[in-house]
């Protein structure tokens, strides 16, 4: 009998294991050469943690809260595609592990079960991500089923080289939750009919503008998905969101951008605390969470270890890896003398940019 796994990065293997081909790599590809793929792991590995002793740490709390709504720990689960290529139950099962474990999900567009089945499924806060302004009517959907913000991904004109998937010719599944808003049948000879899908859900002409339009559609809080750059971080602020997600979209849509921890301060100092910032990217324990919360994330999403516990063990499989990553967490404040997420400061982590300076 195989060994229970230990860590998240353990259900990589057990997902690989359950899924067919073309969905483990449908899962788990990034874009072209894979270069930033791989980068947003190892970039954590040059961040140094700097620890504090003789701190009294007997007590040990993460909780802290995301949009004014509480949570166990400055964890999400970040919006993804597909769940139920992973697992029957589909985002129902992560839905309910998530609200198990007191963690805010963010609903994918692409979902494979609808709004009104995963906001039934249980109680809980929960966010919805888009890709375009396909419809007014999904926006208001989600808002009618108690979603509680609104996340546009915005660094997706089009579909990022996904090569895998082109080699396996990767089918997009009916979307029920799609129907009626846009047909989700596609038929082509040329490989995958992923690019062919995306044309139709995707939006080219997306632009700062369109955020005006959608912020008159709701009256829910709209964070943007995919900054990468000082730059794009100021006109967030300046066009009046809630908040910003930095991600480079799990490293499948560009690739040679940055690795997002990379960049992160970079974002973190432009804001200058106007309005709250996410972190998405490579977060596989739960010092890559501390290291980012140090550098002034809010919180980290958590994208493809979901799917791989998911894919290996259902709903309990979620559960326990958003139970090891928040184990690890306090584990890692404990060890560092932070008794509260308010005491993890800058002063707490060295990056290569750090050391750099140093040596100068």
């Amino acid at each position: 009998m195989a060994s229970e796994p230990v860590n998240v990065s353990e259900f990589q293997e057990l997902a690989r294991q359950a899924l067919p081909k073309m969905y483990y790599d449908f899962y788990a590809g990034g874009a072209e050469d894979q270069q930033t793929l791989e980068e947003n792991v190892k970039a954590f590995h040059r961040i140094i943690i700097r620890p504090r002793i003789l701190v009294d740490v007997s007590r040990v709390d993460m909780s802290t809260t995301i949009l004014g709504y509480n949570t166990s720990a400055p964890i999400m689960v970040a919006p993804t595609a597909l769940h139920k290529l992973a697992h029957p139950e589909g985002e129902v099962a992560t839905a309910r592990a998530a609200a198990a474990c007191g963690t805010i999900m963010a609903l994918s567009f692409t979902s494979m079960c609808t709004v009104e089945e995963v906001a039934s499924s249980c109680n809980a806060v929960r966010f919805f991500q888009l890709y375009r302004e396909i419809s007014a009517l999904m926006v208001q959907r989600a808002e009618r089923n108690g979603f509680k913000a609104i996340i546009l991904t915005a660094d997706t004109p089009r579909l990022g080289r996904r090569e895998a998937d082109i080699k396996n010719k990767m089918i997009s599944p009916q979307l029920k939750n799609l129907e009626g808003l846009v047909s989700t049948e596609v038929h082509t000879d040329k490989g995958s009919n992923m690019e062919a899908f995306a044309s139709r859900t995707l939006d080219a002409s997306l632009c700062w503008k369109d955020i005006g339009w959608l912020k008159s559609i709701t009256s829910l809080p709209i964070l943007i998905k995919g900054i990468l750059t000082r730059e794009d971080a100021i006109k967030a602020v300046e066009v009046g969101v809630a908040g910003i997600v930095v991600s480079n979209h799990g490293a499948r849509q560009l690739d040679y951008s940055p690795a997002t921890i990379t960049v992160l301060e970079e974002v973190i100092l432009a804001v200058r605390g106007r309005i709250p910032v996410l972190f998405d990217g490579g977060v596989r324990r739960g010092t890559d969470i501390f290291k980012a919360l140090a550098l002034g994330a809010r919180a980290v999403m958590i994208g493809r270890p979901i799917i791989y516990g998911l894919a290996a063990k259902g709903e309990d499989g979620v559960r326990r890896v958003l139970s090891m990553l928040k184990d690890e967490l306090e584990l890692t404040m404990a060890l560092s003398g932070c008794c509260s997420v308010k005491d993890i400061t800058r002063r707490h982590v060295m990056t290569e940019q750090d050391r750099l300076h140093c040596r100068l």
